[in-house]
């Protein structure tokens, strides 16, 4: 039976998503909805122009700006930033299907605020472990490959999800699983280093992992957010069905030494992941660069805010949280000097 998908916000990763779907789902109808005027015009002129790990692609593309006169959808896939998914779920809510589901994309936690809206059996949530940007409207380039993690925040089987699988498998690979909060809050922990720093500094996660002092910060953050995780009873997965978060978190060992073998351990493997995804860009630094409100709330935010809710302290995610929003109200701009001086914020010189 053919579904119907709104793809709500059409940027690297909704565009991307909108695009393949529609091109590898003969059975699907995909719209794709958009207020940004240069995107909506650069759709219906050429569709979806797809670059970045393949051939140059370009898909015929229907495209929205108004939901008022649309036909219920199956799905709505809310591909926005986490500071807009609210406001994005009450406006496209009315056309929702009676028995279909709102997906979340976002980093973060933001599928407990989407079922304040639309009801947590109306409520899917997917991990995207893949990337993506717009380098002009209406043009969307693949920067890493990768599927997605799919799920309901409760751990219920649910058949919809296999349909949704089913959509979503022409742009990688779709695990359906029965831990999605597990999944979530190691992605938080992985966005709240890459993300985060790589908003600080200013540049790509391969360049900025060089650095001995970035890989110790975000080893601190991973190990702050392990914490915060398991205090709020959530078992952890592995990160692209290999990055164990819970053994690259710090022991208190590791952190009394200057080096040590497992230190450099788990040092390489950071290495090696910014090698993997050397040309991932943080979301947050393109809304800076944009005038933006950067999502990094829904980030190191929310570990220190449910930190303090369990008692567990999380210095170095406050102190990347503080600098972003610095950053945010123009006191300062991003680079690698930033991150020095975070580092120097919470003492982690010679580390």
């Amino acid at each position: 039976m053919s579904s119907r998908v709104l793809v709500v916000g059409v940027g690297g990763i909704g565009g991307t998503v909108a695009g393949l779907v529609s091109a590898g789902c003969t059975d699907a109808s995909v719209v794709g909805f958009t207020t940004n005027p240069q995107v909506l015009a650069s759709l219906r002129d050429r569709g979806y122009v797809l670059d970045g790990l393949g051939p140059r692609r370009e898909i015929p593309a229907q495209a929205v700006d108004d939901l008022h006169a649309v036909e219920p959808f199956d799905f709505i896939v809310l591909a926005v930033p986490p500071t807009r998914v609210e406001e994005a779920a009450r406006h496209a809510v009315g056309a929702l299907a009676e028995h279909g589901a709102m997906v979340c994309l976002q980093n973060g936690l933001c599928e407990e605020r989407v079922s304040a809206i639309a009801g947590p059996e109306r409520v899917f949530g997917a991990v995207v472990a893949w990337g993506a940007e717009m380098p002009e409207p209406g043009h969307f380039r693949r920067t890493s490959a990768g599927g997605f993690f799919l799920g309901r925040m409760d751990g219920r089987d649910d058949d919809r999800l296999r349909v949704l699988a089913t959509l979503l498998e022409p742009v990688g690979p779709v695990e359906v699983t029965g831990n999605l909060a597990g999944a979530r809050w190691s992605k938080l922990a992985l966005n709240s280093v890459v993300s985060t720093l790589g908003t600080i500094g200013g540049d790509r996660l391969g360049v900025l992992m060089r650095f001995r002092v970035v890989r110790r910060l975000a080893l601190e953050i991973i190990t702050e957010t392990v914490a915060v995780a398991h205090a709020e009873g959530v078992r952890l997965e592995k990160v692209a069905g290999s990055l164990d978060l819970p053994w690259l978190a710090l022991t208190e060992a590791e952190r009394a030494v200057s080096g040590s073998t497992s230190l450099v351990a788990k040092h390489t493997l950071l290495l090696a992941v910014g090698a993997r995804y050397r040309r991932l860009r943080s979301s947050m630094l393109y809304a800076l660069e944009r005038g933006r409100e950067p999502a990094v709330d829904f980030l190191n935010g929310e570990v220190v805010t449910r930190g303090r809710a369990h008692g567990v302290a999380a210095p170095v995610n406050e102190a990347a949280w503080r600098r972003v929003k610095a950053l945010a109200r123009g006191d300062g701009a991003p680079g690698v000097a930033g991150l020095h001086a975070l580092a120097a914020e919470v003492a982690l010189w010679g580390a």
